[in-house]
């Protein structure tokens, strides 16, 4: 495409390679590599890009890099490693790849090796602690000059890669690319357990850990590990702490982390988000819908308890129903010596021992120690104040 005539009257027309093999555009009879006005910050800002990817709109100088690049979002990897199958989108991306088994690249300090010699580089800044490129404005330092820049645009706010889909913008190329696959659908990351599939790696490395059973992270409160340091910081907030900064604006019920009371607030709008492909059918919670696509349409697996044959459509669910075979109480509180089985009976026998009381009516403040006390109080208040209100 041209990008010439884009920026005059905002069509993509057709470039088409000539006899003498330069490319021309139909429209402006232009060489388009001789004309270009398009050029990418970058180590040669003078230098002409006219090839576009129609996906993330990113731009490059030869066709073949712009075929290379597609091949990110088709998810196309046509070139195989023989030694370890890893596929990758060029043969240059392989050829480097090749030197790791060659040991073409090898760090003396540790014995790692690498594709480039330049990776090699980068890498024995790792041992000697070298980082050259320091930043402006904070002082902060780094080991690679595109850190830098990256870096820079906190501080600048600068947020140049654009979703041409939702506007959303983005400071980093690959957060671009990760957000592409939210539109189109793209879970390049694929666990060979289940077949599940994910949008970043990060997410599948995690995932894992539901077949390993690895939980690296350990509650330093209780015995509790956890697969992720989102679900140990979850469960520092949801057990160990009194604070609840989230109140509902119906009822004033108070919250200790947001997604809990955006769930909560349901209950008053009657919102049900979760909807069956199959048929009509709505509902508050994924679970329930779970449940439904389960028992109506036999989609899903069910958990089905050793024990007693009990089936459950949570993994979560059945776990704790077996723990209660085993009288298995992992929870235990810190002002007597009382075990439970979940965090949620855990933080119901709390106010026992403190006279904080973290519930309140959100039509006369009052405040209650206990769930169940407020809401029986709520019906009453709300006669009394003619208001009409959902509590569950």
């Amino acid at each position: 495409m041209c990008l010439l005539c884009c920026e005059r009257t905002g069509n993509i027309k057709t470039v088409e390679t000539g006899a003498d093999g330069i490319d021309k555009c139909q429209a402006c009879e232009m060489n388009v590599i001789a004309n270009s006005i398009d050029t990418t910050d970058g180590r040669h800002d003078d230098k002409p890009r006219p090839y576009w990817c129609n996906v993330c709109h990113k731009r490059f100088a030869q066709r073949q890099s712009l075929n290379i690049h597609e091949r990110m979002h088709t998810g196309e990897r046509p070139f195989q490693c023989t030694q370890c199958e890893k596929r990758y989108p060029s043969q240059t991306n392989l050829d480097q790849h090749m030197n790791i088994h060659r040991g073409e690249y090898k760090c003396a300090d540790c014995g790692r090796c690498c594709p480039t010699g330049s990776h090699l580089a980068v890498h024995r800044r790792s041992h000697s602690g070298e980082k050259p490129f320091v930043c402006t404005v904070c002082g902060k330092r780094f080991t690679l000059s595109a850190n830098l820049v990256s870096h820079s645009r906190i501080h600048s706010g600068e947020k140049p890669y654009k979703c041409h889909v939702c506007d959303k913008a983005f400071s980093q190329s690959e957060h671009l690319n990760r957000h592409m696959r939210v539109h189109t659908g793209e879970k390049p990351y694929k666990c060979h357990v289940c077949d599940k599939a994910f949008i970043e790696s990060g997410h599948l490395n995690t995932h894992m850990r539901v077949h390993t059973g690895e939980k690296p992270h350990k509650c330093s409160l209780c015995d509790n590990s956890f697969s992720s340091s989102s679900n140990l910081q979850t469960h520092k907030r949801r057990v160990h702490s009194n604070s609840r900064p989230y109140d509902c604006r119906y009822c004033g019920m108070l919250f200790k982390i947001h997604s809990e009371l955006k769930q909560h607030v349901r209950i008053h709008t009657d919102a049900k988000p979760y909807s069956c492909r199959h048929c009509s059918d709505c509902f508050t919670w994924c679970s329930q819908l779970k449940t439904h696509l389960l028992k109506s349409h036999n989609e899903g697996t069910w958990f089905t308890c050793d024990i007693c044959q009990k089936k459950f459509s949570r993994s979560s669910n059945l776990k704790v129903h077996v723990q209660r075979h085993e009288d298995v109480k992992p929870y235990v509180c810190s002002e007597c010596p009382k075990r439970f089985c979940t965090a949620a009976e855990l933080r119901r026998h709390h106010p026992v021992h403190s006279e904080y009381k973290q519930f309140s009516c959100g039509l006369c403040d009052r405040l209650y120690k206990h769930k169940r006390t407020v809401k029986r109080h709520f019906k009453k208040c709300s006669v009394e104040h003619g208001v009409t209100c959902v509590v569950s």
